[in-house]
């Protein structure tokens, strides 16, 4: 009832602008009784019809007096959008029978950054911007089109995922609906209903058949004979099952939806069917994760399925199919072309006294004609129109990248020189802050680790993350980095809000402003703090990501770096505060509160190298490193917790530095006196 009642507001408001100008109505009675409520509540009169239609592609059909006068769609069902948080992100498209989109409205979303700064009134005005835009123009490329409203900035992955999935649904739907004329690749809009024989009469699927004999005599010499006769040894049916014709018919819609929307872009769904003794999984996958029976080859390449790409299926749905024993889906990677033959290729193994023997069973397939689309270009994704506007901006972080691994790779020659280490580091901070922070908006959130957990739960997209290039290339320098160097390399180097605390901090030093050593034993208890507070954010998104989003305010980030201070004045008290405290005790929301830097440390154990040098002495003889780390990332034992540890490169200064470290002192005064 409650959906029922959202359709017909939603398809009064889209539709009203056709009706008033093709039929003279201006109200709205849906077919179904259940949302006459919904009429009858506006108090609008003049029936229109809103019909399911599930051919082909899924939708509504609305029309008045026997007139088609819209379409309706749903970007989850058709496209299947899935937001930054991995969750469907649902659009209401509604066309018009002249190929343009009359409306749009956001039905659900659990979008993290959707509250970061933006109401509801600017996603509400994004979406409906829509409003208007001509199908059969040719499709635009760059992050700028002629009837498309921009991206949001500061939503900008969420807004471009809804922009992708409004044109992406409307033109599916046009082109479904016979608006529009089609594009060329595999028909994915067409459905027919036919059975297992049709399916065959047309090539959907290739077979191949061999028998009990035909196998004992290819595997003549197995320890364990193979029986002779006519029976199977290995039935085989292979095809894409992309196309709606063949897929919708041997699934079913609701296994075929879920299929479909498994693909990632350019990939392509195979099923593979058998029957007979031979099995063509077996059962080694469930070990290795490699299905070693199956290969797949188009030309000079060559792919076996893994179990990332393996869904199984328990029946076939099309009238007439056989009871097959085994049934498996899987997705084919990029480099697959589905309008090129394909060959798939089954090894049965069986051991002899001596050397294993094999034969191999293979089924050619090609693309029905029937199944094909006529040549025609392809919108551009959305996420390299993206790249390719922010070029700019994709260089400078690169260039921030590239130099920040010269500094770490030669931190031995560079902390050898304090001078040239100090003025580095403040001048790469200074960088940090101003540029990549204030100027190019990257800083990292725990809102997006949380994201990300999510998106790998409900379905990870490459797509979805490379909308946004700083943040993406910041998130894949940081993976990697983690693996080198810890969770230091983000939070001693590239996040803008810790390098605007170590920055104060320095001023207020230089001003004489007097530091808090701050306890061991009180230090070590601290820390606990920011790790319960990112698991607890992490846990509350799984119940609300809005109230996850709520305690996720215990970030500075948005009020500091991405508004600018610019914002409600409890928010920018208490950046103030933690920017108070900082000047006394240095990076103190780093060490005791950031969420961010939990999350990061976590995976940080997963570290393989240690690039950070200590001697024999360290903790024992001398404490002076413990006592100049200023996170307290040393303890009195002179070792270095790479939890706590911001790479800061201090500690390495002071053991290289003749006139710093007392161990170098001691060798010097030893020399001296020998000579």
């Amino acid at each position: 009832m409650r959906f029922l009642t959202v359709l017909a507001l939603a398809v009064w408001s889209f539709v009203a602008p056709a009706l008033a100008e093709k039929s003279g109505f201006n109200a709205i009675v849906v077919a179904d009784p259940g949302a006459d409520l919904a009429a009858g509540v506006m108090g609008i009169s003049g029936p229109v019809q809103v019909i399911r239609n599930d051919a082909g592609v899924p939708g509504w059909d609305v029309s008045a007096n026997g007139q088609t006068v819209g379409h309706l769609a749903s970007t989850w069902e058709v496209a299947g959008s899935v937001g930054y948080s991995g969750r469907p992100l649902d659009v209401l498209v509604a066309i018009s029978p002249v190929g343009r989109i009359t409306g749009a409205r956001l039905m659900q979303h659990n979008e993290p950054v959707l509250t970061l700064g933006i109401s509801d009134a600017d996603i509400a005005a994004y979406v409906s911007g829509f409003a208007g835009y001509d199908l059969s123009a040719p499709a635009g490329t760059g992050l700028r089109q002629p009837g498309v409203p921009d991206v949001i900035s500061r939503a900008t992955v969420s807004t471009g995922v809804i922009r992708d999935g409004i044109l992406r649904t409307a033109r599916t739907l046009a082109i479904g609906r016979g608006v529009i004329a089609a594009g060329g690749g595999i028909d994915r809009l067409t459905y027919a209903p036919t059975d297992w024989v049709g399916l065959l009469a047309m090539g959907a699927l290739t077979e191949a058949q061999v028998t009990m004999t035909e196998a004992a005599a290819a595997l003549n010499g197995a320890k364990v004979p193979i029986p002779g006769g006519d029976g199977p040894f290995l039935h085989l049916w292979t095809g894409l099952i992309d196309a709606p014709t063949v897929g919708q018919n041997l699934l079913g819609q609701q296994d075929f939806n879920k299929a479909i929307g498994n693909l990632g872009p350019g990939e392509t769904a195979l099923i593979v069917i058998s029957q007979g003794l031979q099995s063509h999984r077996g059962t080694d996958w469930k070990k290795t994760g490699i299905f070693d029976r199956i290969t797949i080859s188009q030309g000079n390449s060559r792919f076996q399925p893994t179990e990332a790409s393996y869904q199984m299926l328990k029946r076939l749905k099309a009238p007439g199919a056989p009871e097959a024993k085994e049934i498996s889906l899987f997705r084919l990677p990029p480099a697959i072309d589905p309008l090129q033959p394909i060959r798939v290729e089954i090894t049965a193994s069986r051991d002899t006294a001596t050397a294993p023997v094999t034969m191999t069973i293979a089924t050619d397939y090609t693309l029905p004609a029937a199944l094909r689309l006529a040549p025609d270009a392809e919108p551009e994704p959305l996420w390299r129109a993206i790249w390719q506007a922010k070029r700019l901006e994709t260089a400078v972080v690169a260039t921030m990248l590239a130099v920040l691994t010269l500094i770490l790779f030669a931190q031995e020659w560079i902390t050898r020189r304090p001078r040239l280490w100090r003025t580095g580091r403040i001048s790469f901070l200074l960088t940090t802050l101003i540029v990549l922070g204030w100027g190019l908006n990257g800083q990292l959130s725990v809102v997006q680790v949380i994201a990300f957990i999510h998106s790998l739960l409900n379905g990870f997209r490459w797509e979805t993350f490379l909308i946004e290039p700083v943040i993406f290339l910041l998130w894949g320098f940081t993976a990697l980095g983690m693996l080198f160097w810890g969770r230091g390399v983000y939070c001693g180097w590239l996040c803008p809000f810790g390098a605007l605390q170590e920055l104060t901090n320095n001023a207020a030093v230089a001003l004489g402003i007097r530091q808090i050593a701050v306890p061991q034993a009180v230090h070590e208890r601290l820390w606990v703090i920011k790790y319960t507070a990112f698991v607890g954010i992490l846990a509350l998104s799984f119940y609300s990501m809005h109230d996850a989003l709520v305690v996720a305010e215990v970030e500075p980030f948005k009020t500091a770096i991405s508004l600018r201070m610019w914002r409600a004045w409890p928010f920018v008290l208490f950046v103030l505060a933690l920017l108070t405290a900082s000047l006394f005790i240095e990076r103190f929301y780093c060490r005791y509160l950031c969420p961010l830097g939990a999350g990061l440390a976590i995976p940080a154990k997963l570290k393989v190298f240690d690039w950070l040098k200590r001697r024999p002495q360290c903790g024992r003889e001398c404490r002076l490193c413990e006592t100049k780390c200023t996170v307290g990332a040393i303890d009195p034992l002179g070792r270095i917790n790479a939890n706590e540890c911001v790479l800061c490169l201090r500690c390495q200064v002071i053991m290289n530095d003749g006139a710093a470290c007392p161990v170098l002192k001691r060798r010097a005064r030893a020399e001296r006196g020998a000579a």
